[in-house]
């Protein structure tokens, strides 16, 4: 039998390991910071690119995609090289998916704090990056591919099912997510609306976190688990099971992000039922990741290693179990919107993501430099501040959840709201934002240990080089099953095969809940007195876009009789045909918005000057509030230089904007600007600070920019249009 030599590409993985620990620190560290806004809101006044809204994104983004996402190829070009005995296919496609990829994260960092973002959670960054990120990530899948076929191992190991899944799966959603027509460079809407958006969305969102956050980490799991502990993993048969059931299933559950909204039943039903499913496969793999450590047990107590692996797979089981319960109907009436959802979240990212990235930078590092790591100590250290981290994080978040969705929906015996006042359940929590901030805060510390006792590991041990192997020739065998041969290990042997079946798992629930909500039109009864947005309206939902609004307000009223008595008329599927994107949110930090332009529950709203102080300085109008001030858009010029090609690009959308509304809309957003300045100047206060403007500005010597003209006029004419499209019912509550 003809042996053969050559080198793994040991480099490669390093430099994502390097990766890893930089953009592991700064996503941490601007998350701490927004968990420090929470508690002191004028932390970043004036700073436009520092507000909460822009740097949002930024923390999940640089989270997910940059430290998560470069420890999946760390994990991945270590481990399939080994699992194939080969080098990976193509030296130029590695460095072409490590320097992209940063790329990638450092456009992010870039444009996200500027505002240029789609809105659309963990898919906001715009449509040049969207094809930067679709292009190296078929860069990194046809290198993992070209491997798997050059490779000397038969069998394909199960690491590299969840693999493939995770390529394929995160292929179809992002491109059929970020399907958009840009407007200019920076700048595209969404090709679906409404309903529609949403529901595509998060079809993506949820099962971005099963594809990107879930399957290669189970992967990483199925290798690094059993090399770690030195056992072969528990049960096979299991393992098959875990895989199949889980991509079958996991890609219909994303309606349960949507229940109770203006999304069609059968959509939010069919979400519902496979996410309950969810439960068994899940803990099938968690179950088969904790039994390869039978027998084991003593080697956890003190191998760091492990240790942050069994914490990761504990916290997998249980962000697994709780995902399943929040898609009840009746607990998701509670959680949703809520804090709990922020506390689910962050026990699957800081536990399940942050633990078994750790474990594995652990285990591979010193592999890599040839040295026992630098201090057991601090490794066990890290491992104990981060996991009272996580303890002291989700713990709070749970509480205030549970606060929040209490006050919500209490009555007074005269059938009142108990608390009126949004504000009031926003002041009640504020103790646990402080535990929270406190517990991101062990956390970040953790990391920063564990990453100088990898950095000393790396920089005491030996230069990293391709390590050299050999493996036998692959021998070809006859086509069909072998004697004996059961069909999965026949399909294990058969990349391509396994494959398309695996395309075709997860494939089927899409099509079965996205074409009908598509292309069905009963499924969005259109409302005749919905019209398009005017140009300034236009504007100003871009203004509101930019600003990362949506990140603490919903615009989904749902048919609670609490949420009605608070907000007015429960949302109603045609109010949303002209929305590109849709902006329901998915947590209330401040009060829904659905009905701001009738002042949420009574006929009339509040007075444009109410918003305009509001925008200025909010707890001028609301003591006590936590939203951030926003001084730069009273001073900044709107730029209307793109408005004829927005609406152009609605109208390739389906938005009924004619020809003369184009030509026109300049004039009519001076019209309409000029009647909210009218408004502004009946304000006194504002009457007076407005005649100081232009002094002030030729003391500065800097150009004077007329009321009509400055951004927060677009923002208001939006927010005033809120909610007028249909009759509203009048309620009492106060906001």
């Amino acid at each position: 039998m003809e042996v053969q030599q050559f080198y793994y590409d040991n480099k490669i993985v390093k430099k994502f390991l390097l990766a890893t620990m930089v953009w592991g620190i700064v996503g941490m560290l601007v998350g701490l910071l927004l968990a420090f806004m929470f508690l002191f809101p004028n932390l970043t006044e004036g700073i436009s690119w520092l507000s909460f809204g822009r740097l949002r994104p930024l923390h999940t983004n640089a989270v997910i995609f940059a430290f998560v996402g470069n420890a999946i190829f760390a994990g991945v070009y270590y481990s399939l090289q080994r699992l194939l005995k080969a080098r990976m296919y193509s030296d130029f496609l590695s460095k072409f998916n490590f320097w992209g990829w940063q790329l990638i994260i450092v456009a992010a960092a870039i444009t996200l704090p500027l505002g240029f973002t789609t809105s659309k959670e963990y898919a906001e960054l715009e449509w040049p990056i969207d094809i930067a990120i679709a292009i190296v990530w078929v860069a990194f899948g046809i290198n993992m591919i070209g491997t798997i076929l050059k490779r000397r191992q038969r069998h394909l190991y199960v690491a590299i099912w969840f693999y493939l899944a995770t390529f394929v799966t995160v292929a179809v959603l992002h491109i059929f997510n970020s399907l958009e027509l840009p407007v200019s460079a920076l700048k595209s809407y969404s090709a679906y609306a409404g309903v529609q958006d949403a529901l595509v969305q998060w079809w993506y969102g949820h099962n971005a976190v099963a594809f990107f956050l879930t399957t290669p980490f189970l992967g990483l799991m199925y290798y690094f688990v059993p090399k770690a502990a030195n056992r072969p993993i528990y049960s096979y048969r299991l393992s098959i099971i875990h895989f199949w059931s889980l991509i079958f299933i996991y890609i219909w559950a994303g309606p349960h992000h949507l229940l109770y909204t203006a999304l069609p039943d059968w959509a939010q039903n069919l979400g519902v039922v496979f996410s309950v499913m969810l439960i068994a496969p899940s803990w099938g793999g968690m179950i088969n990741g904790l039994l390869t450590l039978r027998g084991a047990w003593d080697k956890v107590r003190t191998n760091p290693v492990l240790k942050f692996m069994v914490v990761a797979i504990t916290g997998y089981g249980m962000a697994t179990f709780e995902g399943p319960m929040l898609s009840l109907k009746n607990v998701n009436a509670i959680a949703h919107f809520s804090d709990w959802i922020i506390a689910h979240v962050h026990v699957g990212a800081l536990a399940w993501n942050g633990f078994l990235a750790y474990g594995v930078m652990y285990y591979l590092i010193p592999k890599l430099v040839k040295r026992d790591l630098f201090s057991v100590k601090l490794a066990n250290l890290h491992f104990w501040i981060g996991t009272l981290g996580i303890l002291l994080y989700a713990l709070p978040m749970y509480v205030a959840g549970f606060t929040q969705a209490s006050m919500w929906k209490q009555f007074n015996p005269d059938g009142t709201l108990v608390y009126g006042n949004f504000l009031e359940t926003v002041t009640q929590i504020m103790p646990m934002y402080a535990m929270r901030a406190i517990g991101g805060t062990l956390y970040l510390i953790g990391v920063i240990i564990g990453v100088y006792n990898l950095s000393l590991t790396m920089i005491k041990g030996q230069k990293v080089t391709d390590e050299l192997a050999e493996a036998p020739v692959l021998q070809k065998i006859y086509k069909g099953r072998l004697v004996g041969e059961g069909f999965h290990t026949w399909l294990e042997r058969k990349p391509v095969q396994l494959t398309i079946l695996a395309t075709i798992a997860i494939l089927i629930g899409g099509i079965v809940q996205i074409i009908p909500t598509i292309l069905v039109k009963s499924n969005i009864p259109t409302i005749s007195s919905v019209k398009p947005y005017t140009p300034l309206e236009l504007e100003g939902r871009d203004i509101y876009i930019r600003e990362g609004c949506v990140s603490c307000h919903s615009q989904m009223v749902r048919p609670f009789r609490s949420e009605v008595e608070r907000y007015g008329e429960y949302a109603k599927a045609g109010e949303f045909v002209y929305d590109h994107p849709f902006l329901w949110g998915s947590k209330r930090t401040g009060p829904d918005l659905l009905r701001e332009g009738v002042g949420g529950k009574t006929i009339g709203g509040r007075p444009d000057s109410w918003h305009f102080k509001h925008l200025y300085d909010p707890e001028s109008i609301s003591t006590g509030s936590i939203m951030p001030p926003y001084p730069w858009l009273t001073r900044n010029k709107l730029d209307k230089s793109d408005i004829e090609a927005k609406m152009r690009t609605m109208i390739k959308l389906g938005v009924p904007y004619t020809e003369e509304d184009i030509a026109n809309a300049r004039k009519s957003m001076d019209v309409e600007a000029q009647k909210i300045v009218e408004n502004l100047y009946q304000d006194s206060d504002l009457a007076s600070t407005f005649k100081e403007d232009k002094k002030i500005a030729a003391k500065r010597g800097e150009p004077f920019v007329e009321i009509k003209d400055r951004e927060i006029v677009a923002l208001i004419a939006y927010l005033q249009r809120l909610g007028t499209d249909i009759k509203i019912k009048t309620v009492t509550a106060k906001n």
